[in-house]
């Protein structure tokens, strides 16, 4: 198939690229940065620049490379990531899941695209009721703390916006937490790794946030697979092994040789930390896989974070 992916240069982008042409399918990779040409050709793509900000620009990109699939992989987070200032570090990142995929839609029914499959988050988007583990039937959460609301409601619109396109088979996937090369967790020197080397990456609370995470390769096959056979609807992403955070932290520090985390109560961390954190620490959802093992036939390298943290962080 002829695909255009947006964002082929981020993270995810430059794991999925080669996975594609490896398919034998051929890939435009749409780039914001002129500099960035290079990186998408060496990853066997045709490269194209667009702000997906812009309207015309993407539209253009996009009839100029006539795809069948367009990929929406756009997000603006790279670096470290700050939970006191949750709405600042998913500002730009919140305006590609709203503004950039109505853009990305509208050029893509213009050239009569077949397939559109976008980039969500599983976990925390989820409504805090209920179990510890979340399907892509529970709802999401009605009443986010306050400096989660706009980063939810992004989330919110991006995912009706994609499954309500009729036109198309749109197809969400809810990735869980990206570490391996690339990522902010990665090794020797990913922002996150330096956060627990440092200890500045404490449990607030009891720690009994469940997160759910996902090897940055086994996202990359998971998205080719959606992309190939793939139906309408919303999958999550994610390993088999969701985990609270006073188990999977603890783990993380040893993986990276630092020592253990530090340990705050709920009202020094939220001073410290901000509320974002107090929530993500205490009282997050994690995901099931199920539906995307069963539906897409996709098998991971790294079941669990056990030993994707302590082999897949180089």
């Amino acid at each position: 198939m002829k695909i255009f992916v947006a964002g082929a240069t981020g993270a995810l982008g430059q794991h999925l690229v080669p996975q594609l042409v490896a398919n034998g399918h051929e890939v435009v990779g749409m780039t914001s940065k002129p500099e960035k040409q290079d990186l998408v050709r060496s990853l066997g793509a045709r490269p194209v620049v667009a702000d997906a900000l812009d309207p015309d620009a993407v539209a253009q990109a996009v009839a100029q490379a006539e795809p069948e699939v367009i990929v929406h992989e756009l997000t603006a987070l790279s670096g470290s990531l700050s939970l006191r200032d949750f709405e600042g570090t998913f500002a730009l990142t919140n305006r590609l899941r709203t503004e950039a995929t109505d853009h990305l839609l509208a050029a893509g029914r213009a050239v009569g695209i077949e397939r559109f499959v976008a980039q969500s988050f599983a976990g925390w988007p989820s409504a805090r009721t209920g179990g510890a583990v979340t399907t892509e039937e529970d709802p999401l959460d009605p009443t986010p703390a306050e400096p989660m609301r706009s980063t939810l409601d992004a989330f919110r619109y991006l995912e009706g916006t994609v499954i309500g396109a009729g036109w198309t088979e749109g197809i969400v996937l809810r990735y869980g937490g990206f570490y391996g090369p690339g990522t902010n967790f990665s090794l020797p020197d990913g922002d996150m790794v330096e956060m627990i080397r440092k200890r500045k990456f404490p449990i607030v609370g009891a720690g009994t946030g469940v997160w759910s995470f996902i090897h940055i390769e086994d996202a990359a096959s998971a998205t080719v697979a959606a992309i190939e056979h793939g139906r309408r609807g919303i999958y999550n992403v994610v390993d088999d092994d969701p985990a609270p955070v006073k188990e999977w932290l603890p783990g993380a520090a040893s993986a990276v040789g630092a020592r253990k985390p530090m340990r705050l109560p709920r009202w020094i961390g939220r001073i410290a930390a901000g509320e974002a954190a107090v929530v993500m620490m205490n009282e997050v959802r994690g995901a099931s896989n199920a539906k995307a093992k069963r539906e897409l036939g996709w098998k991971l390298r790294y079941p669990s974070w056990r030993q994707g943290f302590a082999d897949g962080l180089g």
